[in-house]
């Protein structure tokens, strides 16, 4: 059963927290960071990419740049930018993107349950950004940023939220980029905290949704400290790592699109007769098509979208994995027809999360930066609990979860 335990957060002060806040570290580059930070020394891109402190240019995965994260972190800390808070607590957190709220709960995950397999993975991780990643857990000795997980729908855990929330966050703003609502809410009742221990422990699973890497790098890095702790009990904080923990019905899973740079020298129309080998193909006209059900395809070539539908026999409705259109899409067009090998270091495709709308993937083909696009339904979390609960692993680029989590908002350390 799942094991997680209250902590002791680090985060700013109330009246600092839209100072220190940022995008989680994996969704922009050191250009856009810079940027973003500006001249405020109390953005965390200073402790999560430190290379903006350095001449633009410089590896993120330059020694100097782990070692000023460290620094940096120490003076956040020093300057009251971000204080410990006095007890072992658990924390909420809501995000709200247009007419939907989703609560969170923010936790000590135990990083034996990853390694058990009782935290499940979803896709698999590549050994450089873990690495990458535990550089930075072990010379901060913290969690800086949050991993996204999932957790089967729970009554007590809903009306306890739904109690909290009704009162007054400890932060609400809105972020600038994504123009969503963040709101923290913090939980130092003993009672409460107890329950929530207690409902978690009944949990069968708990599911990544988004930080497959961050979690690798923090169960590696606590089984370091382990290994090197003759007097380990394994009740120490670094046995923990910091998660946000969703109930599985509130998340928002989008589609995840692709753009193709090429057609495997194919023309349009021989390109298109190889489709029709396993798929009906309805021509849609020039304004936008979005895949409206499950094995429904929307690809835009030459100005047009067509409707693309799998046809019988092409995909396997029992197969956690068979059944999924991202499985289909890579076998049957990917793969079969335009050739493109591993799409996770393919040069020949990129992908386009959905909240950046159909519109995006247009616009990408219309300026000539790519040939073709093939937009998706989007997995349903029914799915991903399915293969996750199978022992199978997600293929890659299947899922984009929207919002994504600020970070800043609460540290945990190992400590």
């Amino acid at each position: 059963m799942a094991k997680i335990k209250p902590f002791r957060g680090i985060r700013p002060p109330k009246e600092l927290v839209e100072r220190v806040e940022s995008r989680p570290y994996d969704v922009l580059d050191s250009d856009e960071a810079r940027a973003e930070a500006g001249s405020n020394e109390m953005s965390l891109y200073h402790i999560i990419k430190p290379e903006i402190d350095f001449e633009p240019g410089t590896s993120e995965y330059d020694p100097r740049v782990y070692e000023r994260a460290k620094e940096n972190f120490a003076r956040f800390q020093q300057n009251g930018w971000l204080v410990k808070d006095p007890k072992e607590m658990y924390y909420i957190y809501a995000q709200t993107m247009g007419e939907k709220t989703q609560y969170g709960l923010v936790v000590g995950a135990y990083s034996g349950d990853y390694t058990s397999g009782l935290i499940k993975k979803l896709e698999l991780t590549r050994r450089d950004k873990e690495e990458d990643r535990m550089k930075h857990v072990r010379i901060t000795n913290a969690n800086i940023e949050p991993v996204f997980f999932a957790y089967p729908d729970n009554d007590v855990l809903d009306a306890l939220i739904k109690r909290y929330a009704a009162g007054v966050p400890e932060y609400d703003f809105i972020a600038p980029i994504d123009g969503f609502r963040h709101q923290l809410w913090i939980i130092s009742d003993e009672r409460d905290i107890a329950t929530i221990t207690a409902e978690f422990a009944k949990m069968p699973a708990l599911y990544i949704a988004d930080g497959h890497h961050r979690s690798a790098a923090a169960a590696l890095v606590g089984a370091e400290r382990a290994n090197r702790n003759p007097a380990h009990k394994g009740n120490e904080e670094y046995n923990y790592f910091m998660a946000v923990c969703f109930q599985a019905s509130q998340l928002t899973v989008l589609d995840y699109n692709r753009v193709l740079k090429d057609l495997n020298g194919l023309t349009s129309q021989e390109f298109l007769a190889r489709i029709k080998e396993n798929f009906d193909i309805e021509d849609m006209g020039t304004e936008i098509y979005k895949p409206a059900r499950l094995h429904e395809f929307s690809l835009y070539l030459d100005g047009h979208w067509f409707r693309l539908t799998a046809l019988p026999g092409t995909y396997d409705d029992s197969d956690p994995i068979g059944v999924l259109d991202v499985d289909i899409s890579s076998r049957l067009i990917l793969q079969d027809i335009l050739c493109l090998g591993d799409l996770r270091s393919s040069q020949r495709i990129d992908f386009v999360g959905g909240l950046r709308g159909l519109g995006e993937l247009k616009r990408r083909v219309d300026n000539g930066e790519m040939r073709a696009a093939l937009a998706l339904f989007p997995v349903s979390m029914k799915q991903i609990m399915d293969i996750a609960d199978s022992g199978k692993i997600m293929p890659p680029k299947a899922t984009w979860f929207e919002p994504k989590l600020r970070s800043g908002l609460v540290i945990h350390s190992l400590d």
